[in-house]
């Protein structure tokens, strides 16, 4: 619970981001929505290859830490940055570059390739933000420290929320920036919050301290990080690639459904993303067991995060289910978007108990230093099920939006199936890292 509770609050500062920005952005109209969508449906290929950085450099810091060497934790952590900022300098420059592009590949209407370019471009340049804040979020929660990566993120979602409305709407002395506005003052607080953790890193009080002459490549340590990395951004590319396929799908059918699916999404994401820091600290304890030699103590640990994730994400399945009216309208009244939203939300909800214990299994593999076989289970589900499903259920079966969301549905009682029995076998214990 020490770990857990401290992640699930990270989580929840972690999903205010977007939340926020579509809750402000929402008044702009449809277009903006649709441009918020579109644009974070591209960052999720920077969010692959950020989190799966942040997997490695996680399982190598807490297997560390179980050994109870500091000085190679803090060495993993340096190897984890250094990578970030290179690939956070290719993916800035190739999103500037090409942001018109990108709205057009996923679907975007010219009228959103006007409205969005510009929000598209802030986001795409600041992705060095984003990568540090998960990398060194992931090195604080390999060493057992999620409460500091909480206060991190507390820091930077109130630089975001204080400034997103004075941007978006010229509330002050502000110019009024539209859609723009809301990038700037994203990127703004996710800078905020990687300073802070910058200066808590080199400081000499925190529970691992980087020191100045560990800044250096280290050949062996950047090999083993780039070899549990590369798996486990497979793996999430897996994943999201065909969620960005998904989207596409959706965005054939109009404006209106791409932003019925941007909001539903963003209001599961806000429930889900708690989850997530569950399953974090499920992967934290199995990494530091496996390193201290108490694989049974690991075991016991997952399966516990599972049945305490599945209580929580069930409960509000239901809630979103039966609320599904009533939530979709705090964010909009638009008469097109508000039936579409409601039957996305409550699709995406039945999902929710099996998917808490995928979600936990595969975070439990990847904290043991096994990225293989999460990368397989996403490949067989995602790819093999889900995007043909999807399509076939949305245009030949003519069920529209509904028809991709049962296929996502579908995918992810699948995986957490087929993950519970791979678990069972135990073959993750024998990891070596």
């Amino acid at each position: 619970m020490l770990l857990a509770v401290p992640m699930v609050l990270e989580m929840c500062m972690e999903s205010l981001f977007g939340l926020v920005d579509v809750f402000w952005v929402a008044r702009l109209g449809p277009d903006a929505i649709a441009t918020v969508g579109l644009t974070e449906t591209a960052l999720t290929l920077v969010f692959v290859i950020a989190i799966g950085l942040a997997t490695g450099a996680a399982a190598v810091v807490a297997r560390r830490v179980g050994e109870k060497d500091p000085a190679a934790a803090g060495e993993a952590a340096i190897q984890a940055i250094l990578l970030g900022l290179v690939i956070s300098t290719i993916v800035a420059v190739v999103g500037f570059i090409y942001a018109p592009g990108i709205l057009r590949i996923l679907g975007g209407s010219d009228a959103v390739v006007r409205t969005g370019t510009s929000y598209t471009r802030i986001i795409m340049s600041g992705s060095a933000t984003v990568f540090l804040l998960f990398l060194i979020n992931s090195v604080f929660r390999g060493a057992g420290d999620a409460a500091m990566a909480m206060r991190v993120l507390w820091v930077a979602n109130l630089v975001n929320i204080c400034l997103n409305p004075f941007l978006i709407f010229g509330w002050g002395p502000f110019p009024e920036m539209g859609v723009a506005g809301s990038a700037i003052g994203t990127t703004i607080g996710r800078g905020t919050g990687v300073l802070l953790q910058l200066w808590i890193l080199f400081s000499p009080h925190g529970r691992i301290t980087v020191r100045r002459d560990l800044i250096r490549v280290d050949v062996a340590v950047m090999t083993t990080m780039l070899r549990l990395s590369v798996s486990a951004m497979f793996q999430y590319l897996v994943q999201m690639a065909s969620w960005i396929a998904v989207v596409r799908i959706i965005a054939g059918f109009s404006s209106a459904a791409v932003a019925a699916n941007t909001l539903a999404i963003k209001i599961v994401l806000f429930a889900i993303l708690p989850s997530w820091g569950m399953s974090n600290a499920a992967a934290t304890l199995v990494g530091q067991n496996l390193g201290a030699k108490k694989p049974e103590r690991a075991e016991q640990a997952v399966w516990r995060t599972g049945l305490f994730n599945m209580c929580f994400l069930g409960a509000i399945g239901v809630v979103f289910f039966v609320f599904a009216g009533p939530i979709i309208a705090i964010f909009t009244e638009d008469t097109e978007v508000t039936p579409i939203a409601i039957n996305g939300l409550r699709m995406l909800a039945l999902g929710n108990v099996s998917y808490a214990y995928g979600m936990v299994l595969t975070a439990a593999f990847n904290g043991a230093g096994d990225t293989f076989t999460p990368t397989m289970l996403n490949l067989v589900c995602f790819w093999v099920v889900q995007i043909p499903l999807a399509y076939f259920l949305a245009i030949p079966m003519a069920m529209g939006p509904v028809g991709a969301w049962t296929a996502v549905l579908v995918a992810d009682t699948l995986l957490a199936g087929l993950a519970m029995v791979i678990f069972r076998r135990g073959k993750w214990k024998l990891t070596k890292i």
